[in-house]
């Protein structure tokens, strides 16, 4: 069985980077550039595993995670360059 992760972040090199090194590893991978398609993809695809951009434009990171704990009980791991 193939475990879905849902990766949402906005940067295309990040994106390149996670989808080709977690299909390697035998995920399959869904990208998401930005919080709103992100849900969308979350709802039609129902992920095993969220990768989370903190600052994107638009909808943030965080409020994503909340709109994502209401229709979802799948575990976030946050991705962020932020330092604090």
């Amino acid at each position: 069985m193939k475990y879905k992760l849902l990766v949402i972040d906005d940067d295309h090199k990040i994106t390149t980077f996670l989808r080709r090194s977690l299909m390697y590893e035998g995920y399959d991978v869904i990208i998401a550039n930005d919080g709103l398609r992100g849900l969308e993809q979350a709802r039609d695809h129902h992920p095993d595993l969220v990768i989370l951009d903190i600052m994107m434009p638009g909808m943030n990171g965080l409020e994503v995670c909340r709109e994502l704990r209401r229709i979802s009980d799948a575990p976030i791991l946050m991705l962020t360059a932020k330092d604090e």
